[in-house]
């Protein structure tokens, strides 16, 4: 019998598995679970409730702050601000003291003012069989039903933006987990920079999500996250029926990102992205976006464009197209596990 590895399930077996779930018409859920779409939304009447869950497995350090992150940026990738969030706490037998728990609940309130969300409930237990305490997120936000923004809106001609780079949180968590291999080869300084960016440029790409929305005519948000790069991409095309091409060599990657890699061995694209968010515009809005992301001190570049989705998704490296590699799973599990 196979037993997968830990990480994401390989996407032919979540869509499989999502493909059984059939939403009755009178549910009221407009977005439901699709493969590509991140968040449920559901009518209620006025306006839309967006709802998302997440957990935060990878990493113990500041997990509370990670889980509200994470969890808002989808939320914003549909149009919608976070506006309440809801922690499942779940604590290892053999070490849950006090300071523990205290700094879990000191760093979801942090991350809930920074954004404005209000914590409304949750959960919280000492569990059996843990080595690490793990947050699960549920974020849930509010949009105006002109707002909501729907991946399926994607056309060939729109263009692909992507903001910051990547792989922020993922080089974040490598400069913490892998900082003995890495002080080896890397100066100081370099590890330094990388455990920072967690805070500097962050993780959180609700802003880059809400001037997106006013400055240009946006058909898909979505930001990557697990499987890096490489898999939002894909889920960005699945989810909205249409091909990508995608031009490598414009992908902005962090300078700590490259050097890490060649440190570890890991490819880029593949290695968890939370701290970037993929736009996709209409060639026409595109370049006043790109205007507005810089006004704002958000880097961001165009990497591709939507083709027809008999195209799938082509990355172009060096004058030369072939189809992309979706990975199997993402590098951080790979080197952590």
């Amino acid at each position: 019998m196979k037993v997968f590895p830990p990480g994401k399930l390989p996407p032919r077996i979540v869509q499989g598995l999502l493909a059984a779930c059939q939403v009755p018409r009178d549910s009221r859920v407009v977005v439901g679970p699709r493969f590509g779409e991140d968040a449920a939304v559901i009518d209620m009447g006025a306006t839309y409730l967006v709802a998302k869950t997440d957990p935060i497995t990878f990493t113990s350090e500041r997990i509370g702050w990670y889980a509200v992150h994470i969890n808002a940026n989808d939320i914003a990738s549909l149009g919608a601000r976070p506006r309440w969030f809801l922690a499942t706490v779940l604590l290892p037998e053999k070490s849950a003291s006090l300071p523990l728990v205290k700094g879990i609940f000191r760093q979801t309130l942090r991350a809930c003012a920074e954004l404005g969300v209000i914590l409304c409930g949750g959960h919280t237990e000492v569990t059996w069989g843990l080595d690490r305490p793990i947050v699960v997120g549920q974020m849930l936000g509010e949009a105006a039903k002109s707002k909501l923004i729907r991946k399926e809106s994607q056309r060939p001609g729109d263009l692909v933006l992507l903001t910051r780079g990547i792989a922020i949180e993922g080089t974040a968590i490598l400069a913490r987990e892998k900082r003995l291999a890495l002080a080896l080869r890397l100066p100081a300084e370099t590890l330094r920079r990388a455990r920072g960016l967690l805070d500097r440029p962050g993780i959180s790409v609700v802003k880059e999500a809400l001037l997106a929305q006013r400055h240009g005519e946006i058909h898909a948000l979505h930001d990557p996250t697990e499987g890096g790069l490489a898999s939002g991409l894909y889920e960005l095309a699945k989810a909205g029926g249409v091909g990508l091409r995608v031009w490598v060599d414009r992908i902005p990657v962090l300078d700590e990102t490259r050097r890490f890699s060649e440190v570890l061995g890991f490819d880029p694209l593949a290695l968890i992205a939370s701290g970037a968010l993929l736009v996709v515009a209409t060639a026409e809005s595109a370049p006043k976006l790109l205007r507005a992301y810089l006004r704002h001190g958000v880097p961001a570049a165009v990497i591709g464009e939507v083709t027809d989705a008999a195209g799938g998704v082509e990355v172009v490296r060096k004058g030369r197209t072939s189809r992309l590699r979706v990975p199997a799973r993402d590098e951080i599990a790979r080197l952590l596990g």
